[in-house]
């Protein structure tokens, strides 16, 4: 590979193939401390599966991959205080499937007019996780508590617990919920809708944009603030293009790990260049006249190169797009450990916020 010349002097595995998370001289040392606590500042074990093992046992390893980051999730936030200010209820509506979704919506106790609403669909590569979780029903509160009018949306997912429901059936989900959220938006009292979302959660927060826009409702969508995107899904043989999967190889996660994740999602892989499943593979026509996008990056996340490329294709598509990276981070890292990086959560708050309120109102 031609980037592996002059090793030396190249970061991440690049340069040492045994560099950890625990070793890279990059890391942040407080976020190592919340790493530590949860034991992901070293590689895991090797996956006892693979993508030849029968989709019976692959499903069984899906759950018990699921409980460990519940575990992790309820352990870097247990002991916060109470977010003041903000109030929650839980909406049920039906889905185009005949299926019931759950949507959390959280806003501030006392609202002065209408305020714009942050549509979040959660992380999980599009496999695991809900709603639900300690982590995120916390990143929709502290949103709220900033002046903003949350919606998360409980979609079905392609395995563990609300699964096993591949593609499309999450992205459905959350069209439903966003449509519902858009419909009812004088009830709701908020000015306009933007996508955000984390992992295989900003995967569905743009996939969604694609979609609306197939099906002509992306006047409903004023932005996106898609935060280290899931969005390649060849990663079982991936392009040397994506640096950052061979560099950050085994922070967090392997290549092996968010294979598997692209299984479960699409198992037949009949949809591995489908913008809607994996919105990497976009054209410049699927992404004219899309809303303003901000991509929010990690130093430190083996998927770092793969937003940072889809933010170059929107560019020359003619999109506002803007996008960051947060150094000394691992993937959503920003997000997930508060406790350690607090001033890293609260400036990605802000800036969420300050974006939704700089872009225009839904017709």
């Amino acid at each position: 590979m031609a980037f592996l010349m002059n090793k030396k002097k190249l970061p991440g595995l690049l340069g040492d193939d045994s560099m950890t998370l625990s070793t890279d001289p990059r890391t942040d040392p407080r976020m190592l401390e919340g790493l530590a606590k949860v034991r992901l500042d070293v590689p895991g074990d090797v996956p006892p599966v693979s993508l030849e093992t029968p989709m019976e046992q692959l499903y069984e390893y899906a759950t018990g991959v699921e409980s460990f980051f519940q575990h992790v999730n309820r352990t870097l936030f247990a002991g916060l205080p109470a977010v003041d200010g903000v109030i929650s209820r839980t909406e049920k509506i039906n889905g185009t499937d005949g299926n019931e979704i759950s949507l959390f919506i959280h806003q501030p106790e006392e609202m002065k007019g209408p305020l714009p609403c942050i549509y979040h669909t959660h992380g999980g590569g599009m496999v695991i996780l809900s709603a639900t979780g300690d982590n995120f029903v916390r990143w929709r509160s502290d949103l709220a508590a900033s002046g903003l009018v949350v919606v998360g949306v409980e979609f079905r997912n392609g395995a563990g617990d609300l699964g096993n429901h591949p593609f499309p059936a999450g992205l459905n989900d959350c069209a439903a919920g966003l449509n519902w959220v858009f419909n009812n938006r004088e009830n709701l009292n908020i000015s306009n809708i933007i996508l955000s979302g984390e992992s295989g959660g900003a995967n569905l927060a743009i996939s969604t944009t694609l979609k609306a826009k197939q099906e002509g409702w992306l006047d409903r969508i004023s932005g996106v603030y898609a935060q280290c995107p899931y969005i390649y899904g060849l990663y079982s043989n991936p392009s040397e293009k994506l640096i950052s999967l061979f560099e950050n190889n085994g922070y967090m996660f392997d290549l092996n790990a968010i294979s598997l994740l692209a299984k479960f999602y699409d198992p037949s892989g009949k949809n591995s260049t489908n913008p809607l499943a994996w919105p990497f593979h976009a054209t410049k026509e699927d992404l004219v006249s899309l809303p303003p996008y901000v991509i929010s990056l990690n130093e430190l996340d083996p998927l770092r190169d793969e937003g940072a490329i889809f933010h170059q294709k929107l560019l020359e598509a003619g999109v506002s797009s803007t996008c960051k990276t947060i150094n000394g981070t691992c993937h959503a890292g920003d997000l997930i450990f508060k406790q350690f990086i607090p001033d890293i959560y609260m400036s990605v708050i802000q800036e969420i916020c300050s974006f939704a309120n700089s872009i225009g109102k839904n017709k």
